[in-house]
């Protein structure tokens, strides 16, 4: 690549995590032939400013915005939520609002979750007596707890701290090897820091106990001790009978065929990573944890399920692991993430993640309503609507009425944005010629 003059530049920036913000966007400036007007977009950083952003990630040059909605119309456990929601995609703050809308007549979301226990693995390998080692471990149990606690005095103080300890063994291409699961609470944390400052601590202790050589030592994602459950009814004489029926074979296809199932638990997580994410909390730990806990059978299978209850009307449920935290890390120190837990206005972990939950079923719930009856295009192209008549080139009142237009005819395209836009130009060019 070169630059605007013509000389060849390199990415081996030596050096570059030096400079300060301005100094970096600069030599990005170079290497990519950026124009002052793209530069200055970037130096344009909102509520979260470049020096904040600076100690959350490396070699900062800006930041980047997605639009944060509110889902309206949340009933869980009695109580009523405003939750915030940060994506791209259209329809879906909609479809989560509706979907809850639809269950409150049978009394919204009922939805509960397990204490916040995380576990971190040590990875032993070179362990010549399996079983021996695993006696001594056992029998230094009380030790191990006392060490790791140590890490972390405040989350004992609050009540967290390790609760167990379990080793597992295996037989693999590289020889047999011992894992070593400390099982953390950690409280309103997310975890991932003291499980792992922990994990380091009591390790050289193993090798000691074992003989062997430490690996890994780092928490999982599988948080299968720390699981979400939310469940709602929607009435049958609000969806109507056919839609029930319509909805129950939608789910059937997900809990037979993993194609289907995958795209399934893809619009679970359109709602849960929303929030996750609006929450400054780790959406890619989320993921990982609920797409492994989804195949924990041996087959990749639905988060959710739907039946029918006795009275016909139809029951959703969901269950899945969500680490979220409350304390530490960018949820604490992000401005926008700061207010949307305010917003939402969850006290504990527990309660976030049962919120977090309860989004999930509503937009699964909503995903396989649309699906089902009218098909998902219809309101997805709605709301695309606007963006086809920006993309087309319009500006002002001018976008609302192409996106009206389109609607009206059915007919939301690019190619249709594009042509109502000459025509209304044209007619507003005649309009003011034969006025003067």
């Amino acid at each position: 690549m070169v630059n605007g003059n013509g000389k060849p530049l390199k990415s081996k920036l030596t050096g570059f995590h030096k400079l300060n913000p301005a100094q970096k966007l600069q030599v990005v400036k170079e290497f990519s032939n950026l124009t002052s007007e793209e530069t200055s977009l970037l130096k344009k950083t909102g509520a979260l400013d470049i020096d904040a952003a600076g100690r959350m990630i490396e070699n900062v040059i800006g930041t980047t915005e997605l639009p944060l909605g509110i889902a309206t119309n949340f009933l869980i456990n009695g109580r009523d939520y405003l939750i915030p929601m940060v994506l791209e995609e259209p329809s879906v703050v909609a479809a989560a609002s509706n979907a809850a809308k639809l269950a409150r007549p049978r009394g919204g979301f009922s939805a509960s979750s397990d204490d916040p226990l995380m576990i971190g693995q040590i990875q032993l390998v070179g362990v010549d007596n399996i079983d021996e080692s695993k006696k001594k471990i056992m029998l230094n149990k009380e030790k191990i707890f006392d060490m790791a606690n140590k890490c972390d005095s405040i989350l004992v103080k609050f009540g967290g701290g390790v609760r167990d300890i379990e080793i597992k063994d295996f037989n693999t291409r590289r020889g047999k090897m011992l894992v070593v699961h400390l099982v953390v609470d950690v409280r309103d944390a997310m975890g991932a820091n003291a499980v792992n400052t922990m994990a380091e601590r009591v390790a050289p202790f193993l090798e000691e106990l074992t003989g062997g050589n430490v690996r890994l030592r780092i928490i999982t994602n599988l948080a299968d001790r720390r699981l979400a459950r939310s469940k709602a009814v929607w009435d049958k004489d609000v969806l109507g009978e056919e839609t029930i029926e319509r909805i129950l074979d939608a789910y059937e296809l997900a809990a037979n065929d993993q194609y289907r199932c995958t795209t399934h638990n893809k619009g679970i997580m359109n709602g849960i990573d929303a929030v996750v994410i609006a929450t400054a909390n780790d959406f890619r730990a989320i993921e990982a944890g609920a797409h492994s806990y989804a195949a924990r059978n041996g087959k990749y299978e639905p988060l959710t399920k739907y039946e029918k209850d006795e009275e016909g009307n139809l029951v959703g449920r969901i269950e899945l692991p969500l680490a979220l935290g409350l304390v530490g890390g960018a949820t604490r120190t992000h401005p926008i993430a700061k207010i949307a837990v305010k917003i939402i206005g969850a006290k504990s972990t527990k309660e976030l993640a049962e919120v977090v939950a309860s989004v999930g079923l509503a937009q699964n719930f909503a995903a396989l309503r649309a699906l089902a009856t009218e098909g998902i295009q219809k309101g997805h192209l709605k709301l695309h609507a606007t963006n086809f008549a920006v993309m087309a080139g319009a500006s002002g009142d001018m976008i609302n009425k192409i996106a009206k237009e389109m609607i009206e005819e059915g007919n939301i395209s690019y190619d249709r944005a594009s042509t109502l836009l000459e025509e209304f130009q044209r007619s507003s060019n005649s309009k003011a010629a034969s006025e003067t």
